[in-house]
């Protein structure tokens, strides 16, 4: 889920805003890497490597399509000692230490595409074992261990252990599951927002719709990862008070539906961009409404995704094409014949097959370097911030705050 890289770009802006020095740093940029040949796209996978690589094999195993070896071994070379995996190693054989970013939704992620390509047991245990480690007593997870409990990184946490064999159900600590967790994340089926999941409680403890972290909590309560099959159902039902995870999947799901309904689409919610559409946020949301069996909005709402998401997929890459080929799997349609489009192709077009692979990040920053432009990436960064500030949680397309 889009959550996921939103969660790390929060992470990257938090580290560069605490590295920041009060006057422009004059000493010249480090030269840029090349990045890994294994990897899919050729953007800087700082904070998105594992998370991008997870999504294109999961993808492209629900697809039918064998991903090559050498992007399987890249992923399963990123485990750190202790399980966990960072989003990002550069070197591999660099042991990681406290200073190595590791997080609970790279993690999982790996650990979701693993176990679906099969015979990598020993990583995806050891990867579940430290998830299990930083369990908090609420029954949730965060996005770092030891984070407050959050919608997304609790859900995506419970698409591994259900991958993996695992009852989410019977995973606890303090007492508490995850769908207790869960549960504690929902809003009650009156006012504003009804039956959606929040991302975190507010300061004051309220709870904020977020559709983003809606769509992942309709997965988590339902037991279900990010690859699910197509479900059967005609529609979703009315907003009942959740003492169930099912009933707080379904009270979700009506809530998606009904944020759909006019449009088809959801909307972004980042400043200035009211009625610009969310493509990643609409995809998610098709995938949660195909896994709780309201089949026609996720149908609909799919079908106006291959009218318009084309372009959104080309620029944005191959977790894009990813998100896409699961909800087109999710509503059981050809992501081979995506409006004209074959997008388990242009994903494989962005991974180790595709020659010449650049490096956009590398190229970048060596511009930047050669320019005597004010503006270069202390810039980028202070804006980044200052949104931060506002936002709270800055996701690639969309924000925590996330209204319905």
């Amino acid at each position: 889920m889009n959550v996921r890289r939103s969660a790390a770009v929060l992470a990257a802006v938090a580290v560069l805003g605490a590295a920041a020095p009060a006057a422009a740093d004059s000493s010249p940029s480090p030269t840029p890497q090349a990045l890994p040949s294994a990897l899919y796209g050729d953007t800087d996978p700082q904070y998105d490597g594992v998370w991008r690589q997870s999504l294109a094999l999961l993808a492209q195993h629900a697809a039918g399509a064998e991903p090559p070896k050498a992007a399987v071994g890249w992923l399963t070379g990123q485990q750190c000692a202790d399980g966990s995996f960072a989003p990002f190693r550069a070197d591999p054989s660099a042991a990681c230490d406290a200073k190595t970013m590791v997080d609970t939704n790279q993690t999982a992620a790996a650990v979701q595409a693993l176990a679906a390509l099969g015979g990598h047991d020993a990583v995806t245990e050891k990867a579940v074992g430290w998830l299990k480690s930083v369990q908090n007593k609420d029954g949730g997870w965060g996005y770092t261990a030891g984070g407050p409990s959050d919608t997304n990184s609790t859900s995506v946490v419970v698409g591994a252990l259900a991958a993996v064999g695992e009852k989410p159900g019977e995973v606890r600590k303090g007492g508490k599951s995850p769908y207790d967790a869960l549960l504690g994340l929902e809003l009650p089926c009156t006012g504003e927002g009804a039956g959606a999941f929040a991302y975190q409680p507010e300061k004051d403890g309220s709870l904020t719709a977020n559709t983003d972290a809606t769509a992942a909590g309709v997965l988590g309560a339902l037991g279900k990862g990010l690859l699910v099959e197509p479900g059967k159902g005609d529609g979703a039902g009315s907003c009942v008070k959740a003492t169930t995870p099912e009933q707080a999947a379904a009270n979700g799901a009506a809530h998606l539906a009904g944020a759909l309904a006019a449009k088809g689409y959801l909307l972004a919610s980042t400043p200035g961009a009211e009625d610009q559409p969310d493509f990643g946020n609409t995809a998610d949301a098709v995938v949660a409404l195909a896994a709780q069996g309201d089949t026609a909005q996720a149908r609909k709402s799919y079908a106006w995704l291959e009218k318009n998401a084309g372009d959104w997929a080309a620029q944005s890459g191959p977790g894009a094409y990813a998100q896409l080929i699961l909800a087109s799997h999710a509503t059981g349609a050809d992501p081979r014949d995506f409006g004209g489009t074959d997008l388990v192709k242009q994903l494989q077009a962005a991974g180790p097959a595709a020659p010449g692979k650049t490096t956009e990040a590398a190229e970048k920053a060596e511009d930047e370097k050669d320019s005597d432009s004010p503006f270069g990436v202390w810039w980028f960064v202070g804006v980044c911030l200052v949104a931060g500030i506002g936002i709270g949680f800055l996701i690639n397309n969309r924000t925590k705050r996330q209204q319905p």
